[in-house]
């Protein structure tokens, strides 16, 4: 379990859990909370991360034992977990994420396979575009919106500006994350923004897609029923977004891990919190 909960990087499941909530509870607001119906939410994020996460390893594996620096700590190069496994996994995953849309409610069961196109598909965009940093945050952005169409079964104007938001904060990041390979993606012909921009002008580019993120966040705040709890959240969102942006410099990428994960995680998890607290109080 250990090895494939390391497969996935469960733990990277913080970024877009807390914003899936966001939505439910959007769904829920003047309403009774059907906990059966958040427990579904939940697996759904669960079975289609897994399944998007051991999809990539086992798509890259290649690529990943030719990296130094993927070789020797990713279970498939290694030899901690074979081909074949993490495909069974992949598949089991996918199969348990469409059964749990079933149970939901006929439109996520209908969307079930576009959604796994997307997140599935992410990890073929890298040997084509150098915007599989938008793939990916595209992916993770049907967090909130997936979530409120879990309860309501229909779509809505606030749950799409935090799938927005999430979107190109999730792709603001990836870039950030993405200059490690910088030179590895050139020598195997891979694409990426800092493979096509270099990594200054990337990192120019994720600041500019982590500000269209907050502007959508001010938007959100300035145009629908959000208080206090609402813009304290945003407060530390926004100035954590920004102080990743210190981390990582063009000179300096050592803490590339602590921008990447850390910083964002805690944003996520803390503008989670207040959003929820916000439409709770109401």
């Amino acid at each position: 379990m250990k090895n494939y909960l390391s497969l996935i990087k469960f733990s990277h499941t913080i970024f877009a859990l807390p914003f899936a909530f966001i939505g439910f509870f959007l769904a829920t607001k003047n309403n009774s909370i059907d906990w059966t119906t958040f427990l579904y939410v939940v697996l759904c994020m669960i079975f289609a991360r897994s399944a998007a996460m051991a999809f990539n390893r086992y798509i890259d594996r290649k690529i990943d034992k030719a990296n130094q620096r993927t070789a020797k700590v990713r279970e498939i190069p290694n030899g901690t977990i074979s081909e074949k496994n993490a495909f069974i996994f992949v598949v089991l995953n996918c199969i348990l994420f469409i059964g749990t849309t079933y149970l939901i409610n006929s439109i996520c069961f209908y969307l079930s396979p576009i959604a796994l196109f997307v997140i599935l598909g992410y990890s073929y965009t890298k040997r084509f575009t150098a915007l599989c940093h938008l793939i990916l945050g595209l992916g993770l952005s049907l967090a909130p919106l997936g979530a409120y169409l879990a309860v309501n079964g229909s779509f809505d104007i606030v749950p799409i500006l935090f799938s927005i938001v999430v979107l190109f904060w999730v792709s603001g990041f990836d870039i950030i994350y993405s200059l490690q390979d910088e030179e590895f993606d050139k020598k195997q012909k891979l694409h990426s923004i800092p493979v096509l921009l270099g990594i200054e002008k990337s990192l120019n580019l994720s600041k500019f897609l982590h500000l269209i993120s907050v502007i959508t966040l001010t938007f959100i705040g300035l145009n629908f029923e959000f208080d206090l709890f609402y813009w304290i959240g945003f407060s530390i969102f926004s100035a954590l977004l920004f102080y990743q942006h210190s981390l990582v410099t063009a000179n300096d990428l050592s803490k590339v891990n602590l921008a990447f994960f850390t910083t964002n995680g805690i944003a996520s998890v803390i503008f989670g919190i207040f959003v929820i607290c916000d439409i709770l109080i109401k």
